[in-house]
């Protein structure tokens, strides 16, 4: 890691490591996240004793849970064709080296 104070002051170069801190975090809970929601709908699903209303509330967040991880899915594709045609690492934010 570089260090990106000067003289004890924080510059721009600080908020490098930390977009990319932000962005790790948010995936991982996000996929902690939808990994629970389809542990719990796959749960009431079995559990639902054929009550309708519990069995479509079950189908509601299993429903949910994939939709997440679609869009979860599409987002990290987007970020690594933004890398493949700017050359930007985005996940580790390493910038290319000026010719």
């Amino acid at each position: 890691m570089n260090d990106c104070a000067v003289d004890g002051v924080a510059t721009i170069q600080c908020l490098v490591p930390l977009i990319a801190n932000v962005i790790q975090a948010v995936l991982s809970l996000g996929a902690v996240a939808l990994f629970i929601m389809l542990l719990v709908g796959g749960f009431n699903f079995l559990f639902s004793a054929g009550d309708q209303k519990k069995l479509e509330a079950a189908r509601g967040t299993i429903t949910q849970a994939i939709v997440g991880i679609i869009i979860m899915a599409v987002a990290f594709l987007i970020i690594k064709t933004i890398e493949v045609f700017t050359g930007v690492s985005i996940t580790t934010l390493q910038f290319p080296d000026a010719p």
